[in-house]
């Protein structure tokens, strides 16, 4: 990529004004609100500021949280966007400026704001195009308890300059303007965050849905997004190079960048978990997390038709992002470096005696290491750390960089049903190698398979996915199957697909990646009226032990607001 300035002559600088202060290193400045630690300038490129400041609600880039009273139901209440009271200079030399922006609890914010003391830190470097930041949330013994819904940091960039999105290789678009959402030019659907476009500005977006859901991401993967202004031809990206601050897993999705344009940075979401992924907090409970740091990346080429490189070099920085975790530099305590850190390693085995006298390698497992609980906890865990790796073919892992604290080892394996977990507690030190030589799952399983609809992956990527209406489609994913799920409304396919009866399965016959919906849905019956289903698998057995044990496992993907019965009929031909 190409900067303006010659790297040779940088050095990070410091202006510190009455209600501002600017961070600047030759490549980029960066302006924030004092006390507050609000961003309302960035720039960059021969660009006067690359966020938007004239949306009516959100405006810039900030940290913001989500909170309730404790004993609160659902996953939304007061919006706060986390206005610092204080402002100090960390760390101010020509390699590195860090600054902070705190409010400290205080008994007068009760019922205002969530009864947390928050650090926010920024950071810029010497000749690097670009600017981290990170927070230090705590909860004291002296802090009412309360329910943490979400906590992001969000950035709202120009509308008139950035319109391209990146997200994967193969989820990139246009988007439409934000104005398109709003009626009379949009239509809103099921729910507020889905708009038919029905007369947006740019015609090509007719017809198509946005949905800012259809650009989630699970957070093994959620690395790098952001977006592309062509006129100068410059990228915002957001970095995130570790996943150990987030909550709920590796598998857990979350939100990345759409339409406002909007980029943002998920440390604490109900996103695809509900209820149990807010964080509730007791009276006077201590917890203290570091949430980040997350790089806020920049970069540009001369010529406009180049400008699809920025992505390319944006994920090119990613990984030399993830190389250098954890960084050197933050200069809290609260962020412990490599060497302040310790690893584990091992093998893994499945042993399944139905399939081999041996114990299989566990190919592809995930292996991580999060707070004590209990087996599969990890899915739902949310007040500390997790640390994450995938087995390689012979089931060796290594898990590096862990945060010294207790922790259990956890695991699941594709292809086998059930979750894995170690039953002592490691003790993580700074330094610590730790080898766990070879372990053992044993998945549950009272007898040989009689037969078995799917594979137990934790995705249901290998069912039938129906095509959209083609009335509610985003055109990203049309011809794309891997990605079909996405779509819009496929839901109300079903009541298209099974107009008068449920879905019947005959084991042995069908194929469930052609005749078992990915899902099972309630089927509409009319505006806002909805019934439940009843699907019927049928299956033949050539004898019977009358006094023998049988075992139906289910393994779910996911759920949500549902309830599963299931009856088993015996019927003789």
């Amino acid at each position: 990529m190409e900067p303006n300035v010659s790297i040779a002559a940088m050095a990070a600088q410091l202006f510190v004004r009455d209600d501002q202060v600017v961070l600047d290193n030759g490549l980029l400045k960066l302006t924030l609100t004092t006390p507050e630690g609000l961003i309302t300038g960035i720039q960059y490129n021969g660009l006067d500021n690359l966020l938007e400041l004239n949306n009516p609600d959100l405006n810039g880039g900030f940290w913001d949280l989500n909170w309730s009273e404790a004993g609160s139901s659902g996953t939304r209440g007061s919006f706060d966007k986390i206005d610092g009271t204080e402002f100090r200079v960390i760390v101010e030399n020509e390699e590195q400026i860090e600054v902070s922006f705190k409010r400290t609890w205080d008994p007068s914010f009760e019922g205002k704001h969530a009864p947390l003391t928050i650090d926010k830190r920024f950071i810029m470097l010497r000749g690097s195009p670009g600017f981290y930041s990170y927070a230090i949330y705590e909860h004291t013994e002296d802090m009412d308890a309360f329910i943490l819904n979400e906590t992001r940091i969000a950035f709202m960039l120009s509308i008139q300059k950035f319109h391209y999105m990146a997200m994967a290789d193969d989820r990139q678009r246009n988007l439409p303007l934000p104005e398109d959402r709003l009626p009379p030019r949009g239509r809103q659907l099921a729910y507020p965050e889905a708009v038919l476009l029905v007369d947006p500005v740019e015609p090509e977006f007719k017809g198509e849905v946005d949905d800012k859901y259809q650009y989630s991401c699970e957070n093994k993967d959620n690395k790098v997004h952001g977006f592309i202004c062509t006129e100068p031809p410059v990228g915002f990206w957001q970095i995130t190079p570790s996943n150990e601050f987030r909550t709920g897993g590796p598998l857990k999705q979350d939100l990345t960048s759409h339409v406002n344009p909007t980029t943002l940075a998920m440390f604490v979401s109900a996103h695809y978990g509900g209820e149990d992924l807010v964080i509730k907090f007791g009276k006077g409970e201590p917890w203290k997390k570091v949430f980040g740091p997350v790089f806020i990346y920049l970069n540009s080429v001369s010529d406009e038709k180049d400008s699809i490189l920025l992505w390319g070099d944006a994920k090119e920085q990613m990984k030399k992002e993830v190389q250098n975790w954890p960084y050197s530099f933050p200069a809290s305590e609260d962020f412990p470096r490599s060497d302040e850190r310790g690893s584990i390693r091992g093998r893994l085995f499945a042993q399944d005696r139905y399939i081999s006298n041996e114990n299989i390698p566990a190919k592809g497992a995930y292996v991580g290491v999060a707070p004590p609980g209990a087996t599969g906890s990890f899915q739902t865990e949310n007040k500390g750390y997790q640390f994450w790796a995938n087995a390689d073919d012979d089931g060796y892992f290594s898990i590096i960089n862990i945060r010294p604290g207790v922790y259990n080892i956890y695991a699941w394996v594709p292809g086998f049903i059930g979750d894995y977990r170690y039953e002592k507690a490691i003790v993580i030190t700074a330094g610590c190698a730790i080898n766990m030589g070879d372990l053992v799952y044993t998945p549950p399983r009272d007898g040989p398979t009689l037969w078995e609809i799917g594979i137990p992956d934790r995705s249901a990527a290998e069912f039938f996915v129906p095509d959209p209406n083609p009335m509610y489609i985003n055109k990203l994913y049309i011809n794309r199957p891997a990605d079909r799920f996405r779509q819009y409304g496929l839901w109300e396919r079903y009541a298209d697909l099974y107009p008068d009866k449920d879905l019947e399965y005959t084991v042995g016959i069908d194929d469930y990646s052609k005749d078992l919906f990915y899902a099972q849905v309630t089927r509409k019956v009319g505006e806002n009226a909805y019934q439940g289903t009843t699907w019927q698998i049928k299956f033949e057995l050539d004898s019977v032990d009358q006094s023998g044990k049988y075992t139906l496992r289910i393994a779910l993907a996911s759920a949500n607001v549902s309830i599963l019965e299931v009856l088993i009929a015996h019927t003789t031909p």
